[in-house]
């Protein structure tokens, strides 16, 4: 234990006498409130870490997780229903015209998606004008420029240009003989039968008879001969009647008083206990469309007139409807309401098998003989400088990579779960200001109360790039679960926090390899093993491309230029510089080539594509058969790597030629070019932020962010390093995430967000708060597992001996050929 630590220790009881002291004191009170202030501080740290350990975290959210999984399980099976119920009956307003389904997402289906979706088709609506609001409403889906309104009391029909799309209006206000009729003419054999029904009528009933309740009675009969009809109709498509919404009976004009909320229930009661006494199968009963309904509560004060429905309204009776009839033709990762999941494919069954094929062999191990071993600490992934353990490791036994493998393949059973298996429910993002900004206040807060004194006081000491990527990493989260991309201020802080990352890989290993020299292949195969094992894994058991967490190839990519920059000929070392200036100016050259390098891909797309797309290095960069998200990805930020060791080597140079002032407490440089430089770097920063701010665009900023995203981070390293009590101290809070920033961005895919990002898990519906609090808690637990599973596979599998490493890794290469040729002829993902 350091000495800081061993006085800290000491700190409360001597806290506490002086305390006691001071409280006898009556001059003395504000002395001792601040004095005992630090004793409460210190001792509820001290509490914290003794019985909130990361073991007992693990083991609580353990157990929470198979508690959750027998929820769910019960919740889908008794009494949950299904997620196309759900979305027909259920849901609420996100903000403005946003609406969210109970526990699933709700796709919102362009034109052209939906003519793919209705192709060959033809649909129905037939009823009264709620029911020609709505079909106003759909059509406007299928194309935008159709206008809302037109002929009344009349049928209307549509027959979309250039597409086989068909869609009717057939109005029959009254649920009686008449609409009897029109059913029974599309049952009879060779009839020209719709694919889509959709129907509903209460209001003009009530209005033409005032209420009375012989009518009720007349509906229920009516309603009871129209159902046998619905039922057949059901057996060839869909049938879906629409629950009546309520009135605001405060405008209602006098000819239709009588059309009371209290009305509308009574024919509601009535047209669900008839429609659901059927005990057809439940494919072909006919369906509720409750979810206007419920979205009307809130907007019918809205409406003209009391019984039309408003706009939004309407248009999210239009979309629940589009995703009913399309979520299952379509796919949309977004839209996962009314969606089955495709089976297991043979990469997936064969990873399954491995798994479960490494628990065995871990339960014979265990049975024969429990081996013990001591896990090291897990490694900064981007300078790999491994912390020494005060005593050596024992030796792994042939138990450990078995049992790694175990707790690996349980931990891949969870993100299946999570984001391929329809157990737990998923719901859309929805941004605003209060979601993303009061989160950000809670980690700063949490981050300032753990603060420790640093080890060391060098500028980008690992104290302190371990908490810079903690930080930045927790800012990275809460921008994606709160759909932050939406407002472009704050999009643009965080594609600088994604610059920031790059920068730091470029720094870290231009240093580790300045003043180290270590260019061997053991040191190149851990680096990428601890990089892409998490992600390979994913590949095979989600079934996505590696080019979809797009940032572990951008980092991949850096790391094999960086080494390939650094160890071409001539090495250039600092020992070897330290001998003579010249071989500065080479290291200068060296960087500038890859300037060059980077500029002739950056102003040539198609000497780009054409370079990534050979097979099998396109495998890699490709997503949906196309090389433009990856060209997107490394053209926004292509500078960012090299800042980073153009950086490090100034640092360097300047440090070893001590111009720099390091020792604990003491400013970088002299007082007046420190004051000017803090003055320009604030400057710099506030500048950034009002540019950001009046950004019109995002492609407009885009296009300048690779060229002034280093002013942010030049500034931010200035402010945080040249005072020298600012170097002194660092977040243990966010250095603690710092070191499993790596695992952190890549589960969030599908372990805390949804449906490959695109929404959020929900695994304590109901109660978003909560169900935050509880989803957070198990990924950081999983995220940190990962990073100690890696840390133990890359000691087992990479040995430090060259022969043996070569056979494995040519064992990995063909391993790798056949798994690229099992995948070559996989379709393209929808939407990913």
């Amino acid at each position: 234990m350091e000495k800081g630590a061993v006085s800290r220790a000491a700190e409360p009881a001597d806290g506490a006498q002086g305390g006691a002291r001071l409280l006898d004191c009556t001059g003395a009170c504000c002395h001792g409130g601040a004095k005992m202030a630090v004793l409460a501080y210190s001792l509820g740290k001290r509490e914290i870490n003794h019985h909130f350990t990361i073991k007992n975290a693990k083991l609580i959210s353990l157990v929470v997780v198979i508690l959750l999984l027998v929820f769910h399980t019960a919740l889908r099976y008794y009494g949950g229903g299904d997620s196309c119920e759900r979305l027909l009956s259920t849901g609420r307003y996100l903000g403005e015209n946003v609406w969210q389904p109970y526990g699933c997402m709700m796709h919102k289906y362009k034109s052209i998606e939906a003519k793919t979706c209705l192709a060959e088709k033809r649909v129905a609506f037939v009823g009264d004008s709620r029911i020609r609001q709505l079909f106003y409403a759909f059509i406007k889906i299928i194309d935008p420029e159709q206008r809302g309104d037109g002929n009344k009391h009349e049928d209307i029909s549509f027959k979309f240009d250039g597409s086989s799309v068909n869609v009717d209006f057939l109005w029959y206000p009254e649920a009686n003989n008449s609409m009897k009729e029109r059913l029974i003419s599309w049952t009879h054999e060779g009839s020209a039968k719709p694919d889509v029904v959709i129907l509903g009528a209460a209001t003009w009933s009530i209005k033409l008879h005032s209420g009375s309740s012989e009518t009720l009675q007349q509906y229920k009969v009516n309603l009871t001969a129209i159902a046998v009809h619905l039922e057949k109709l059901a057996d060839h498509g869909e049938v879906y009647w629409v629950v009546q919404e309520p009135v605001n009976e405060q405008v209602l004009s006098e000819n239709r008083k009588m059309i009371t909320n209290k009305q509308l229930e009574l024919y509601n009661d009535a047209a669900v206990d008839v429609l659901n006494s059927s005990k057809r199968n439940s494919r072909s009963r006919v369906k509720l469309l409750a979810a206007s309904r419920q979205a009307s509560l809130e907007t019918i004060t809205q409406s003209d007139d009391g019984l039309h429905l408003p706009e939004s309204t309407r248009n999210v009776g239009a979309m629940v409807l589009m995703n009913s009839l399309c979520n299952k033709l379509l796919r949309p990762i977004d839209g996962s309401c009314c969606q089955t999941l495709p089976p297991p494919n043979l990469l997936q069954k064969l990873s399954a098998c491995f798994f479960v094929g490494s628990a065995v062999v871990f339960l014979i191990f265990h049975v024969l003989g429990n081996n013990h071993h001591r896990r090291p600490g897990p490694p900064d992934v981007e300078s790999l400088e491994e912390k020494k353990p005060a005593t050596a490791a024992a030796p792994l036994g042939p138990k450990a990579p078995f049992q790694a493998l175990c707790r690996m393949g349980i931990i891949m059973s969870y993100f299946y779960l999570c984001d391929r298996a329809d157990v737990f429910m998923k719901e859309q993002k929805f941004y605003t200001h209060s979601t993303f900004f009061i989160p950000l206040i809670y980690i700063f807060v949490l981050g300032v109360f753990y603060n420790e004194n640093s080890k060391e006081t060098k500028l980008l000491n690992r104290e302190q790039t371990d908490e810079w990527k903690g930080w930045m990493q927790l800012v990275i989260l809460i921008y994606h679960i709160s759909g932050a991309s939406a407002f472009i201020p704050v999009y643009m802080h965080v594609r600088v926090l994604v610059a920031a990352y790059l920068f730091q890989t470029g720094y870290g290993h231009f240093s580790f390899f300045w003043l180290k020299g270590d260019f061997g292949l053991y040191r190149v195969c851990q680096v990428l093993f601890r990089l892409n094992f998490l992600v390979l894994v994913l590949c095979v058991v989600m079934d996505r491309p590696y080019q979809f967490y797009y940032f572990v190839p951008l980092v991949t990519f850096w790391f094999v230029v960086i080494y390939s920059t650094m160890a071409m000929w001539p090495q250039i070392l600092q020992k070897k510089a330290n001998g003579s200036g010249l071989w500065h100016l080479g290291v200068l050259a060296k960087l500038l080539g890859l300037l060059l390098f980077i500029c002739i891909f950056a102003f040539s797309q198609g000497f780009f594509e054409r370079i990534f797309s050979i097979w099998p290095i396109s495998t890699l960069f490709e997503l949906n058969g196309s090389i433009h998200e990856w060209w997107f990805r490394w053209k926004l930020d292509r500078f960012a790597v090299i800042h980073g060791m153009l950086f490090a080597f100034i640092y360097l140079v300047l440090q070893k030629r001590q111009v720099l002032s390091e020792g604990k407490g003491e400013a970088l440089f002299s007082p007046k070019i420190s004051n000017l430089l803090i003055f320009l770097s604030v400057v710099s920063f506030i500048t950034y932020s009002i540019w950001a701010s009046s950004c019109k665009t995002k492609a407009e900023c885009n296009e300048m962010h690779p060229y002034i995203s280093v002013v942010q981070m030049l500034s931010f390293i200035l402010i945080r390093n040249i005072p020298g009590y600012a170097r002194s101290i660092y977040s243990s809070f966010f250095a603690w995430f710092g070191k499993i920033s790596l695992e952190l961005f890549i589960c969030q895919y599908h372990i805390w967000l949804a449906a490959d990002t695109k929404g959020i898990l929900v695994l304590i519906p109901g109660n978003p708060s909560l169900n935050i609090m509880v989803s957070t808690f198990i990924f950081v637990c999983v995220a940190h597992e990962i990073s100690l599973i890696t840390n133990d596979l890359a000691q087992m599998v990479i040995p430090k001996d060259s022969v043996a490493l070569l056979k494995r890794l040519g064992a990995v290469g063909l391993l790798s050929l056949v798994v690229l040729l099992l995948a070559r002829g996989s379709q393209p993902i929808p939407g990913a």
